[in-house]
């Protein structure tokens, strides 16, 4: 019998972001629909450090009826040696319904008390940071009333 390979996580960085209020496009087949703009920040990690880029950034959710948020956000960061990268990062946040709804009033919520996980992917050009294009990536999340803190780890 072959040997199981149990995997690993890597720390990344941590990001912390400024969040506009949410547009809310109202009800679609997907749910309820909403975009938050992604203001400014910033993000930290052993081998790497920057800001967002914050023109063109934005974290597209719908709710789903099952109560879950589907989020796809899309934004690019700058390292502090003027890297640009292209951040796609997908996923899931839910909890019991008295947690959502304190999280949705704007309330601090311990992020222990839902889940928020995502699966960033990088689109990093070729050289020192290219590494990002050859993983698999989890990330996880706590959710404040106007910024967004996430947690990025590799698979190893």
């Amino acid at each position: 019998m072959e040997n199981k390979i149990e995997p690993g996580f890597e720390f990344i960085f941590a990001a912390e972001g400024a969040l506009a209020d949410p547009m809310q496009f109202g009800d679609t087949y997907e749910g309820a629909r909403r975009m938050i703009p992604i203001l400014d920040g910033h993000f930290e990690g052993p081998n790497m450090r920057g800001t967002f880029i914050s023109t063109a950034a934005a974290d597209w959710q719908y709710t789903r009826l099952d109560g879950v948020t589907q989020a796809e956000a899309t934004y690019a960061i700058k390292t502090d040696d003027g890297v640009i990268i292209q951040v796609e990062n997908y996923g899931l946040r839910f909890g019991e319904p008295e947690v959502m709804r304190r999280l949705a009033a704007g309330e601090d919520v311990d992020p222990s008390e839902y889940y928020f996980r995502t699966n960033p992917r990088f689109k990093a050009p070729a050289g020192k940071y290219d590494w990002l294009n050859k993983g698999i990536f989890i990330g996880t999340g706590a959710r404040y009333k106007n910024a967004i803190k996430l947690w990025f780890y590799k698979v190893i």
